[in-house]
């Protein structure tokens, strides 16, 4: 790198820093950013006479942007050094070793969210304060008041800084994005943008209806006796905080790394996203007569995890037709590896994100993978645009059938119930587990059926026989009796399983036993008003009832009379108690297993939901309630542990 390439590397950097940090609008991600900022840094150690002033390795911390009043920290914020292998982390162990031998060391997960600083006196939260460039950060004392995962008070009566991050929970960023869809407001790139955005909003409201959870990493200014770190944090888990999800303290290189590979494996599990481990030495007082450089401390460092947003370049759009007949697009992109996994698609959500987004051919684009979770586009990099992209043009036939697609806005759809792709998923969702579970008819079993003609439809499966079965390639006698078998077995399963194999639009297994109970067999009967009576159940969902049931009628009672699947019981009235017709949700963790507690209750005749809504009347919960607790307590939803249960039930 010479000087000129240096100058650009910087001005890039800046940009990247102002589009992170104050527009809440990132244009790359964290591993480009890291690996510029490193090349920059190694220039400027070997050119210490030529640094420029505006380079980011000048700056400690993040900007501080306008819109709200500037609040000092009473001891400043610092950055950390990165590494990111166990060549670095040796190398960095050797370091903190010459400073002091006899030390342990404190492990916990790199939250990646919004940091925060919060200041207590005499037990009561005086001010919330963003980190800000370390120094200096925005007072939003009034959303941070919002956040219930934050104790307005504290038992601890002398001045405290307590610091950590600020998340939303992944389950709750799809949420609000689906919401946002909905609205056609554009969706979150990710939890950490999410969250910092919500955090920062002008009106405390909207930062209450996000959801934004608090996790605390350590203290700045305090009194507190413990001499070590862990135990600090464990007298701030006490004082009402959450705690992390993994924690530990560690002698050495082996068993640091340890613990690292148990939480790189296991972050997909957790409920926050994580983007590498913190490790701090644990004695107070070494970490005291360590110090600061001018930029980190000493005596910690962010060990981080490999990436898992990469950026790559979008080759094409092909179309997917699911059993429903709903066209998904899917991006089809240059292969790029995600932490070790080689990834060549993405999903694109639906057609209105494509428009919104405007996502063009030969984009380059920012991919998310987390876990096993379908890798996804989050983001255009519209400033790396050259002319050659090409606008996407939604489809108006069929990829498989070429009929006529149905443009409902958001989804395309495909109404010719003939259409190959319809038929082949239609059978292999009636056959998954789900459903029939119909061992034996897996995805090219089913597609080698279809294309031999032998079954145009799920009906035809009934009419299959060992002699047609024989005819065909790779069918000895015993595999196709077992098949024949299999579809037996499925004869006079629970009508819920029914009602779920039919493959209808928005109803899954929950809305099925819905049906189940509620209906039976009459559930092609109801109406729409008797359908969205049912707990759970809305209007989209009870009109794609209708339209299917209009549509498939005959083939429901067709498939009726050969399975005769079992009406449902119908429930002994239970004794008058106090959860007799109420709607309970069940979170955290109990005494005994939530399934069971969800027998005990529906014998009592309450109805258990998956979901917390105006009409949940009780909330019953164990440790470690989450999110479901929160929007509980928001919606004024009476709260009871496991234990006031059964004390009611008595």
């Amino acid at each position: 790198m010479n000087f000129d390439d240096y100058k650009k590397a910087v001005e890039k950097l800046n940009l990247y820093a102002h589009h992170y940090y104050v527009l809440d609008n990132p244009l790359t991600t964290d591993e480009v950013y890291d690996k510029l900022y490193h090349e920059v840094l190694e220039y400027e150690e070997l050119n210490l006479n030529k640094i420029l002033k505006n380079s980011p390795t000048q700056r400690v911390g993040d900007i501080v942007s306008e819109g709200f009043i500037k609040a000092p920290h009473l001891t400043r914020m610092w950055s950390l050094e990165d590494i990111f292998d166990m060549q670095e982390l040796q190398k960095w162990l050797i370091k903190t070793y010459k400073l002091d031998e006899n030390i342990s060391f404190y492990c916990e997960p790199k939250y990646d969210g919004a940091s925060l600083n919060l200041i207590y006196e005499n037990g009561e939260l005086v001010q919330g304060i963003t980190r800000g460039d370390g120094t200096m950060g925005e007072l939003i004392t009034q959303n941070v008041r919002t956040i219930r995962s934050i104790p307005l008070t504290i038992a601890h009566k002398e001045k405290i800084e307590i610091r950590g991050e600020v998340v939303i929970f992944k389950e709750d960023f799809e949420t609000i994005n689906v919401e946002r869809l909905k609205k056609g407001k554009a969706i979150f790139a990710n939890p950490r943008n999410g969250a910092a955005g919500s955090l920062r909003q002008l009106d405390p409201s909207t930062t209450a209806s996000r959801k934004l959870v608090f996790l605390p990493y350590g203290v700045g200014e305090n009194s507190l006796p413990q001499k070590l770190l862990s135990e600090k944090m464990e007298y701030i888990y006490e004082l009402g905080f959450k705690k992390p999800p993994q924690r530990a303290t560690c002698k050495g290189f082996e068993e640091i790394e340890a613990i690292y590979e148990v939480m790189k494996k296991e972050r997909d599990s957790y409920s926050m996203m994580l983007d590498g481990m913190v490790i701090k030495v644990n004695e107070i007082a070494v970490q005291i007569d360590m110090g600061y450089t001018v930029k980190v401390p000493r005596f910690a460092v962010a060990y981080k995890f490999p990436a898992v947003e990469k950026i790559t370049t979008l080759k094409e759009i092909v179309l997917q037709v699911g059993r429903s007949g709903a066209v998904t697009p899917v991006a089809i992109v240059e292969p790029i590896d995600i932490d070790g996994v080689i990834v060549e698609r993405a999903t694109l959500h639906n057609f209105d994100e494509i428009d919104r987004k405007d996502i063009r051919i030969h984009d380059k684009v920012i991919i998310l993978r987390s876990g096993d979770v379908i890798p996804k586009i989050i983001q255009v990099l519209v400033h790396e645009r050259d002319g050659s992209q090409i606008p996407y043009i939604r489809p108006t036939l069929c990829p498989v059938c070429a009929s006529e697609l149905l443009d409902e806005g958001v989804l395309l759809k495909c109404q010719n119930l003939a259409c190959e792709a319809r038929v082949v998923n239609s059978i292999i969702y009636f056959a998954s587990k789900p459903c029939l579970n119909i061992d034996g008819l897996g995805n090219k079993i089913v597609e080698v059926l279809f294309h031999s003609k032998l079954v145009k439809s799920v009906v035809d499966l009934f009419d299959l026989t060992l002699e047609k079965l024989l005819l065909l390639d790779g069918f000895k006698e015993k595999k196709s009796q077992n098949i024949l078998n299999a579809l037996e077995q499925a004869k006079g399963c629970e009508y819920w399983r029914f009602i779920n194999s039919l493959g209808i639009e928005h109803i899954g297994e929950v809305a099925s036993k819905t049906l189940s109970v509620n209906f039976g067999s009459a559930f092609i009967d109801a109406t729409k008003e008797q359908i969205i009576a049912c707990d759970g159940i809305g209007e989209e969902m009870a009109e794609s009832i209708l339209e299917f049931v209009r549509v498939n009628k005959h083939t429901i009672l067709k498939l009726q009379n050969i399975l005769n699947p079992k009406e449902p019981l119908k429930k002994v009235e239970a004794k008058e108690n106090p959860f007799k017709t109420k709607t309970v949700v069940l979170t955290g963790t109990m005494s005994v297993s939530r399934g069971e507690i969800k027998e005990i209750l529906e014998t009592f005749g309450a109805k258990v939901s998956g979901s917390v809504s105006k009409k949940t009347d009780f909330l019953i919960y164990g440790e470690d309630a989450g999110s479901k607790y929160d929007k509980a307590m928001e919606l004024g939803v009476n709260c009871i542990t496991e234990t006031e249960m059964k004390e009611m039930l008595l």
